[in-house]
């Protein structure tokens, strides 16, 4: 049964991260910039914050998510905001000739952004609890065992997605002219701002 969970919270967390956003666009663009470490950082930072957000579904933790219900529209406004700024600054960013050595501090930066982007769209513990209540594991007596197997799972596959990813678009990255990687900022620059409207829309 735990392996099953397991397996379970691994396709949900992997269907999760998959859908191309603003976590995926940040994490290409990252990867062409700074190479593969900082676009797996940037990735393993959203995959921790959807690990959170399910335990906080499968553990019942009302209060806590009524408090993030609540302050929903500040949450979207921070987001949105940070989203136009981030993607306003690789719009106008000028690629390097090559992907240079990242110090610590650069990949904790790359992982603690992507980290707080993902806390603050809190509409993602809605579908977590729904997945909850749908398999029987959303913070019933004699579950949160098997509840944190299944998170443990949201993680791993979460957190497979964006090594597939990052390793994916990092063996591109040579084969790409500065002028393609000029392109490649002014596109994920566009997606990311657009996406931080959508947000500030939603806050309003």
């Amino acid at each position: 049964m735990s392996l099953v969970l397991l397996l379970q919270g691994a396709v949900i967390g992997f269907s999760i991260a998959a859908p191309v956003g603003p976590i995926g666009a940040l994490t290409i663009r990252r990867t062409l910039a700074q190479g593969q470490a900082v676009g797996l950082a940037t990735g393993m930072g959203a995959a921790t914050a959807d690990a959170i957000y399910g335990a906080v579904a499968g553990f019942g933790l009302s209060a806590v998510t009524g408090v993030l219900i609540a302050h929903a529209g500040w949450l979207h406004l921070l987001g949105g905001l940070f989203l136009v700024y981030l993607g306003a600054k690789i719009f106008v960013a000028q690629p390097s000739a090559s992907a240079t050595s990242t110090p610590a501090r650069g990949l904790a930066s790359a992982y603690g952004s992507t980290f707080l982007l993902t806390l603050a769209n809190p509409a993602t513990i809605l579908s977590f609890i729904g997945v909850f209540a749908g398999l029987g594991l959303a913070g019933a007596p004699g579950t949160y065992a098997r509840a944190a197997v299944f998170v443990g799972g949201v993680f791993a596959g979460s957190a497979l997605w964006w090594l597939i990813l990052s390793w994916s678009v990092a063996r591109l990255r040579s084969r790409l002219s500065p002028a393609a990687l000029r392109w490649v900022n002014r596109g994920s620059g566009l997606v990311i701002a657009g996406f931080g409207a959508l947000a500030l829309s939603a806050a309003i």
